[in-house]
């Protein structure tokens, strides 16, 4: 555990601070609705497939992950915990 510091601030955590807080960040592509349909696959041909695959060869293996699921994982002190949970999603 020595040399955990705050993402935030860098500020070290369990040395200068009693405690310190993680925060798990899921971000994945919510598809409605999760069932696929017996419609679904009568509009499904080959060209769409074929489409398809021509949209995904232009991303980088990142950017076609990213399209699907990323996790993010950080550590903060205190101060730092207080100023994300009263915004955690500030404008830009």
């Amino acid at each position: 555990m020595e040399g955990i510091s705050c993402d935030r601030c860098t500020k070290s955590l369990l040395i200068d601070e009693d405690v310190r807080y993680q925060v798990h960040i899921v971000v994945q592509a919510a598809y409605d609705p999760m069932e696929i349909t017996k419609e679904d696959l009568k509009k499904s041909n080959p060209g769409s497939w074929s489409a398809l695959m021509r949209q995904l060869e232009k991303l980088t293996e990142q950017e076609a992950q990213d399209q699907v699921h990323r996790e993010f994982h950080f550590d903060l002190c205190p101060p730092c915990q207080k100023i994300y949970l009263e915004n955690p999603l500030p404008a830009v």
